[in-house]
């Protein structure tokens, strides 16, 4: 049994939302045949989502009036909104810039201060030396990013998640003496990757830890860094324990499960490219594993990136695995007709969310339920 978010792309109620795609044939596959392949805007999406976040506002100032249907309702309407993409810093909300919200919504985050506080106070965590060996190469070639997230900020939030991790898993061991061991969590490769995401869109935020109103504008800089500093670490603790859990245990057991499954879903939609890869003694851990360990996020340009997370983080990161494979697809002709395709994928082009995303979710009508299942299974997701 699979979550909402995964399987609302595989039901028909969920199929006849989705916008018109490309033919699932990989020969006729082009860039110009994905929906909205411009990545704009229009002024209709953002009056759907202004309504969506107008009505979200509602809700929150009658809270006696909500219930779980109208949580359902709310969660459908705003999945059906990512696909036609999220807007970026232009549209403002009643709390802020949009993806932030979006965000916080499709991962079930509520934020207090005091906790993560506590836990940067501890300082250096058992996994300083690895985090600190990873998190000055984060996304280094990436201007963008470097000029709004800090190394520092970095090290704070893994530091503070390896803290949290340690507490938890003491505290769920001590609970359960005679049953399987709950999954436990560090610092494993990838995750200063992982984090890079929650940083940069929450930077964006305004907002503070308190509503004191402070008179020092340093001061008031200050709170604001450490406030979305804040709400980017209770976003990817959530997103690391209960989307992809089995992704960052010590063996990447989640991941290198994936790679495998990428070679058997490249298999099904492109016989012929699968085929020509495995003659080059090619296979999915040899050219993936980047892409799949960090959900594609190791692949620029971010603001790309950031579209294709809005995605997976409504319909369920599973879906990366076929990500990966549409960037495959789009690169067909060009690996078809080389001699050394490693050469070609050492390092991915550059990431068009919208291409990629039509093409996913033509594969995901192709593919039959028991490989789905499989893909939802592998992230080791909460069900």
């Amino acid at each position: 049994m699979s979550s909402p978010a995964a399987q609302s792309l595989k039901e028909p109620t969920a199929q006849s939302e989705l916008p018109p795609i490309a033919p699932s044939s990989s020969s006729q596959i082009t860039e110009d045949r994905s929906p909205h392949s411009s990545g704009s805007t229009t002024a209709q999406d953002l009056s759907a989502w202004s309504k969506f976040f107008n009505r979200h506002a509602q809700l929150g100032r009658n809270r006696r009036h909500r219930n779980e249907s109208d949580h359902k309702e709310s969660m459908r309407k705003l999945r059906r909104l990512v696909l036609n993409r999220v807007p970026d810093d232009d549209l403002h909300t009643p709390f802020g810039p949009s993806r932030p919200l979006v965000w916080k919504l499709l991962l079930g985050v509520d934020c207090s201060a005091t906790p993560y506080l506590d836990l940067v106070a501890r300082g250096p965590s058992p996994a300083h030396v690895k985090i600190r060996n990873d998190t000055f190469r984060t996304l280094a070639t990436d201007q963008g990013f470097k000029e709004r997230v800090s190394e520092e900020m970095l090290i704070r939030l893994l530091e503070a998640f390896v803290w949290r991790s340690m507490d938890m898993y003491e505290d769920d061991a001590e609970a359960s003496m005679e049953e399987d061991a709950p999954l436990s969590f560090s610092y494993v490769q990838g995750m200063n990757v992982l984090a890079a995401p929650f940083l940069y869109v929450y930077s964006a935020q305004s907002a503070t830890l308190t509503s004191t109103s402070l008179s020092d504008p340093a001061a008031k800089g200050k709170q604001r860094k450490i406030g979305s500093e804040m709400e980017a670490f209770y976003c990817f603790a959530a997103f690391i324990e209960r989307c992809c859990p089995l992704y960052v245990q010590p063996t990447l057991v989640g991941v290198h499960a994936g790679l495998e499954l990428l070679d058997r879903c490249l298999n099904i939609a492109d016989p012929s490219l699968f085929a020509h890869l495995r003659s080059k003694n090619l296979t999915a851990e040899l050219y993936a594993f980047p892409s799949v360990l960090t959900l594609c996020a190791c692949t620029a340009p971010l603001s790309e990136v950031l579209h294709l997370w809005d995605f997976l983080l409504a319909f369920g990161v599973h879906l990366n695995i076929l990500c990966v494979v549409a960037q495959l697809l789009l690169m067909r002709d060009q690996l078809m007709d080389s001699a050394s395709p490693m050469k070609l994928l050492r390092s991915f082009p550059p990431i068009k969310a919208r291409a990629i995303i039509g093409i996913t979710t033509t594969l995901v009508r192709d593919l039959p339920d028991e490989i789905y299942e499989e893909l939802v299974a592998h992230t080791g997701v909460m069900l």
